[in-house]
């Protein structure tokens, strides 16, 4: 892990422990870092789903009655 010094604007730090539920700087930022990565992976992610091409026998599959 790095140890990076940064400037952070104190009242959007507060306000995003305040919204995400956290209680120090670097779980805020840990958290902020997740979800952007998260965010911006999401497009490949659907693109690939979308781009998925199903066996007639996986689209018409058996319904399984537990």
């Amino acid at each position: 892990m790095t140890i990076t010094s940064i400037d952070i604007d104190q009242d959007e730090l507060k306000e995003a422990k305040r919204l995400t539920g956290t209680t120090s700087n670097r779980e805020t930022v840990d958290l902020a870092l997740r979800t952007l990565i998260a965010v911006r992976r999401q497009p490949s992610a659907v693109e690939r789903i979308i781009g998925r091409r199903f066996e007639p026998d996986q689209i018409d599959a058996p319904t399984i009655t537990p």
